[in-house]
């Protein structure tokens, strides 16, 4: 199965980003409209996540999203892995904040 995929810097400013990763990697430093729904829990929070709209899912570098993508996609939504993670998010320089207090950082 090819499993859709997006560059960091293509992904739209309105996008429905839903981030995978754990929680200590959220609280460290995540995009500032991201959702948070670790790939531990997505199984039962999946009617969290849209089906009326492309949901682009992320992690640290992209190995997770990508398993996320292919399953959301196997459900019939229409999911886009976003390539590099969060690390080549925070290289593009895209918007990131943290929880902690201090500089968003990608743990």
């Amino acid at each position: 199965m090819t499993v859709p995929e997006i560059d960091v810097t293509a992904v739209p400013d309105n996008a429905y980003l839903l981030d995978v990763r754990e929680q200590d990697e959220w609280l460290a430093g995540h995009a500032p409209e991201a959702v948070h729904i670790p790939m531990s829990q997505i199984q039962g929070r999946v009617e969290e996540v849209p089906a009326d709209r492309t949901v682009y899912v992320v992690c640290r570098v992209g190995g997770r999203s990508m398993q996320v993508t292919a399953w959301l996609n196997q459900l019939g939504r229409d999911a886009v892995n976003v390539g590099g993670g969060m690390q080549s998010w925070e290289f593009a320089r895209r918007p990131m904040v943290s929880e902690t207090g201090q500089d968003p950082f990608v743990a």
